[in-house]
């Protein structure tokens, strides 16, 4: 998809550019395949704020979209793509020999009428789900499973993808977008091709009022808070919040590493995504 610039005929039209979504589908969602969304603003089942800067936003109907791919050996037909509010990628609505119907991540390179299958070893096509074990090395792969069966989770963003680098015993080497390198077990299922939109991140909303829209509230710096608000707040004129930038509970913030170390996936971790920034 392109990109599509405005015409400053308005303040909120300068310099505002947008994803061209005119050869997505225009009608609503399949009804079977949709759920009710309820908004919680950010909030927990306590009630509490566990994630700030969310709130509003129009109301989304939530696309059921199958990670899994458990389907095996039967082929299906793209019948259209389309626009999904509760992801950066768009979605494609896929229909089985047998009639059934499903939403998958549109991959790159997608269109209506393609045919696509998931299977145990299958062509390598932008849409063809298999196993790590059937893939041949250097295949680019999206939604990729961390545990067999339970569906992928890594690489489902706007233009993400990972690289199949190697084996290791039963283990498959991806290469992700961040630079880390990392083991999956080769049972877990993965998807040919780079994910669908990747001008996402170049588009340029214009206005506060359009973020909105998308349920996103104002971030507002720690730094002109009072002290009583954040642990940067207060001072005499203009001060840049100390030597050791934190977040308002006190826990380092801005590039400090806050990952624990005894995690027990870092072993399946060969190359930290900080690597490159350590000079090695």
């Amino acid at each position: 998809m392109a990109l599509k610039s405005y015409k400053p005929t308005t303040p909120g039209q300068r310099g505002l550019v947008l994803i061209d979504r005119s050869e997505l589908w225009k009608g609503r969602p399949v009804k079977a395949l949709t759920e009710g969304l309820t908004k919680n603003g950010g909030r927990n089942n306590t009630g509490r704020i566990t994630m700030r800067r969310k709130g509003g936003g129009a109301k989304r109907l939530y696309r059921v979209v199958d990670f899994k791919r458990s389907k095996m050996d039967v082929s299906a037909t793209v019948e259209r793509i389309e626009y999904d509010p509760n992801r950066t990628a768009f979605i494609a609505l896929i229909r089985y020999d047998d009639g059934e119907q499903a939403y998958i991540l549109a991959p790159q390179r997608l269109g209506v009428g393609d045919k696509i299958i998931a299977a145990e070893k299958a062509d390598v096509k932008p849409g063809n789900a298999m196993p790590f074990q059937g893939l041949p090395i250097g295949t680019i792969v999206h939604n990729i499973e961390l545990k067999p069966g339970k569906g992928g989770q890594i690489a489902r963003a706007a233009g993400t993808y990972a690289q199949f680098v190697g084996r290791d015993g039963g283990y498959a080497q991806i290469r992700l977008s961040s630079g880390e390198l990392r083991l999956v077990r080769q049972e877990c299922m993965c998807t040919v091709g780079a994910v669908s939109n990747p001008d996402n991140s170049n588009q340029n909303f214009g206005k506060a009022g359009r973020n909105r829209h998308k349920g996103i509230r104002p971030s507002v710096r720690g730094v002109v808070m009072n002290p009583v608000d954040h642990p940067h707040g207060g001072g005499e004129g203009r001060t840049s919040g100390g030597r050791h930038p934190v977040s308002p509970w006190g826990k380092p913030t801005k590039g400090a590493r806050t990952r624990n170390k005894n995690k027990a996936s870092s072993k399946l971790i060969l190359r930290s995504r900080h690597a490159k920034k350590k000079g090695r």
